[in-house]
């Protein structure tokens, strides 16, 4: 056997996702160099690691054994290096972050200074919908999650970051009948929801609910960024979170449209499971935020105070 740590990597990646495709996003590698790496691991063993049915890669039951097996090895490597920058006076260890995609927009900023001042410590940040961050907590997989929406059952405990305003967005302000009320106004106009599972989805539909408003016209997107696209193209209006469109706003490929009720305001809020036992990491973490937050909030998003 002559596999490496990067091999070990890859392949429960791949097992992760069950796709090289996906694999090699996460990674940032071309679909080419995962799959190579993959037969010159799969080549070391006499049983067949995944098996190939129609499109789809399947990961045998020899190869759910062995990527417990290479999680063990990795994780033992990682509580080598860990030992190694503890007994230099240093804290280590992984923070596990699961956030919704549009939070990919707040969290860098909450975790910049924490990450420089702890050289030690190794980020874990996984990007999904909000039902996929939900699994993810309720399962222990992660220390904290990053959510717009709060979970309406499960025992958490939270912290407040910043306050999220959702406004409904396009490229430009729809023509309309002088004194239109909202209602008669979004019959009108073509909406663009996030899929299913979505935070800002949920919030569009209690909206569009608690206005006694349905809506004729509509598409469906899977990423913030998908729904910016369409709207800069003319596509239709969508109710959007102000933190995912500074650019194009600054820009003018968007803008604001004003209509009752919004913006709706809710909190971008680090959660975790109540009772959860902290590591050394995870309580530091915690315990920075308390302390920095307000800072952070005044030096990195004064411009969100103006809408």
């Amino acid at each position: 056997m002559n596999y490496t740590l990067n091999q070990l990597h890859i392949f429960l990646k791949v097992v992760q996702f069950q796709s090289v495709t996906k694999a090699a996003e996460v990674l940032n590698l071309t679909q080419p160099a995962v799959s190579i790496q993959l037969k010159n691991f799969q080549d070391q063993f006499d049983i067949p690691l995944t098996e190939v049915i129609g499109r789809r890669i399947h990961i045998t039951d020899f190869g759910h054994e062995i990527a417990l097996a290479a999680e063990n090895i990795i994780n033992q490597v990682n509580a080598i290096n860990y030992k190694t920058q503890a007994f230099k006076g240093h804290l280590t260890g992984r923070l596990k972050i699961s956030v919704v995609s549009t939070g990919k927009y707040v969290l860098p900023y909450f975790l910049t200074d924490f990450l420089n001042t702890n050289n030690g410590v190794e980020l874990n940040v996984d990007v999904t919908n909000k039902q996929m961050v939900l699994d993810s907590l309720e399962s222990n997989a992660v220390d904290f999650a990053l959510v717009s929406v709060l979970p309406e059952n499960m025992k958490i405990e939270k912290l407040d970051l910043l306050q999220n305003k959702l406004f409904l967005v396009g490229n430009k302000q729809p023509e309309l009948k002088k004194n239109t009320t909202a209602k008669e106004m979004f019959k009108q106009l073509p909406l663009i929801f996030r899929e299913k599972g979505s935070g800002t989805r949920q919030s569009m539909e209690r909206y569009l609910t608690n206005k006694g408003i349905s809506v004729l016209k509509k598409m469906e997107l899977t990423s913030n960024e998908a729904v910016k696209q369409a709207l800069i193209a003319g596509l239709g209006y969508s109710i959007m979170p102000l933190i995912g469109i500074k650019n194009e706003l600054k820009n003018k490929e968007l803008q604001i449209v004003p209509v009752t009720g919004l913006p709706m305001k809710t909190n971008w809020s680090i959660i975790w499971l109540k009772g959860k036992k902290f590591s050394p990491v995870a309580d530091q973490y915690i315990n920075f935020l308390k302390k920095e937050k307000e800072k952070i909030v005044q030096s990195k998003f004064s411009w969100y105070e103006q809408y």
